[in-house]
């Protein structure tokens, strides 16, 4: 038998000793929870008689063996090897935005870089410019601002409330200009997966949509610390599937909530599946196992991807960034069902791409429009439609480039039949 047919085979026997865990012999105490990997036997090979190879080490008692001096020498050395090339994208992406409307200035959140970017209103980068440079920039550890994707200003104090959605489970609300690597003024413990927030003024109430958990929580407004919610929106019959965008009617006593379409039933593991992306609407005030009173959904809604949303109360009007489509859907408060939006804003010219973040200023009758594909915020008049172009562009980086988008990402591999580097965020 040829050696190296030999070898293949030990490993395949190995491997297979390894793989198929149902014949395992090791106590049951030593087992790691389902769905982990796990070591359950280590048996002896028989080797083919042509082979000579010396007395074997069982591989359970080599386990069991002390390291040896020299084996810790090898194993313990540390490269320090400055990568050949790195991928990444220097520049900011805006993931939300909202505009302070009594001190004229937009609030822009940067997931990429972790921070948060406040600009004149009626900045305008010209087409010759890099970028344009920030009033003022809140980063930094002390910030606790990671993986920004949720904004809310107060209209009263210009307190700005900052969503954390991967890492910190944290909402960091900061008062009106701060500016560097500063702490929060205050902080309030949030559900892993956060991402919409809206509040209600009148009330005094706090909502956030919450990925992971297919939920909306509501907090008293100045919530802080380890406070629990005032009300939880969650359950088979809720049917939120992976809600992002939020958006509260106090006229019409509407909340409107954001699905991608991943939907789940968080008490039965594995029930997992996907549904229509879709926008649901409860009463303002729902809470536990509450059915939508009805839902917008289907192929003439053109949803794909909706992240966050704007409830426009004076006009009774719901805006979608629709990140799948580069596009911004405008409905109508009372919609229902598989019907088309009242406007589509879309094309070359409208300069959006993949937008996540939008919000209408009421008092300058504008739209403002936050694209995470190629680091700009574009800003259009309310009724914009078609392929329109903005009135102004707040850009972060050179015109035309494309953001890369890589957010989190898990692990990466190299296709080699098609030359290319493919990660998952």
């Amino acid at each position: 038998m040829d050696r190296m047919v030999g070898t293949g085979l030990v490993l395949m026997a190995v491997a297979s000793s390894i793989v198929y865990a149902g014949r395992g012999l090791a106590p049951e105490s030593a087992r790691r929870p389902t769905g982990f990997p796990q070591l359950v036997s280590v048996e002896p090979l028989e080797m083919c008689g042509s082979l000579s190879p010396p007395a074997p080490v069982l591989l359970r008692a080599a386990f069991q063996q002390e390291p040896t001096k020299t084996a810790i020498a090898r194993t313990s050395r540390t490269l320090e090897r400055a990568p050949l090339r790195t991928i990444r994208d220097s520049f900011p992406t805006y993931s939300a935005v909202a505009v302070d409307v009594a001190n004229n200035e937009i609030v822009l959140q940067d997931e990429n870089l972790f921070q948060i970017m406040v600009y004149d209103r009626t900045a305008n980068t010209p087409p010759t410019a890099r970028l344009t440079e920030p009033k003022r920039v809140i980063g930094g550890h002390d910030t606790k601002v990671e993986f920004n994707c949720g904004l809310y200003i107060d209209p009263k104090t210009g307190d700005i409330y900052s969503v954390n959605n991967d890492t910190l489970d944290t909402l960091s609300i900061f008062s009106r200009k701060a500016s560097g690597n500063v702490r929060p003024d205050r902080t309030l413990h949030t559900p892993h997966g956060t991402y919409g927030i809206a509040v209600n003024e009148e009330t005094q109430e706090l909502y956030l949509t919450v990925q992971h958990q297919n939920a909306v929580v509501v907090h008293r407004k100045m919530a802080q610390g380890q406070e629990k919610p005032l009300r939880v929106l969650e359950g088979s019959h809720v049917g939120l599937a992976d809600p992002h965008g939020i958006g509260i009617d106090t006229k019409n006593q509407l909340l409107f909530v954001a699905n991608y379409g991943n939907a789940k039933n968080n008490k039965l593991p594995g029930s997992g599946t996907f549904v229509p992306p879709s926008i649901n609407v409860y009463p303002l005030k729902a809470s536990g196992d509450t059915p939508p009173l009805r839902v917008i959904t289907g192929p003439q809604t053109q949803l794909n991807w909706p992240a966050h949303v704007y409830v426009d109360q004076q006009h009774g009007e719901v805006f979608v960034a629709n990140d799948g489509e580069n596009s911004i859907l405008v409905f109508r408060v009372t919609d229902k069902g598989d019907v088309a939006p009242t406007r589509v804003l879309k094309g070359a010219k409208t300069q959006i791409k993949n937008p996540t973040g939008i919000f209408v200023d009421p008092v300058h009758d504008e739209l403002v429009v936050a694209n995470m594909g190629n680091h700009s915020a574009t800003v259009y008049p309310r009724a914009a439609d078609g392929d329109s172009p903005p009135v102004r562009t707040i850009r972060a980086g050179p015109l035309g480039k494309a953001a890369l988008q890589i957010g989190n990402p898990g692990s990466v591999a190299y296709d080699t039949k098609r030359d290319a580097i493919i990660t998952p965020n």
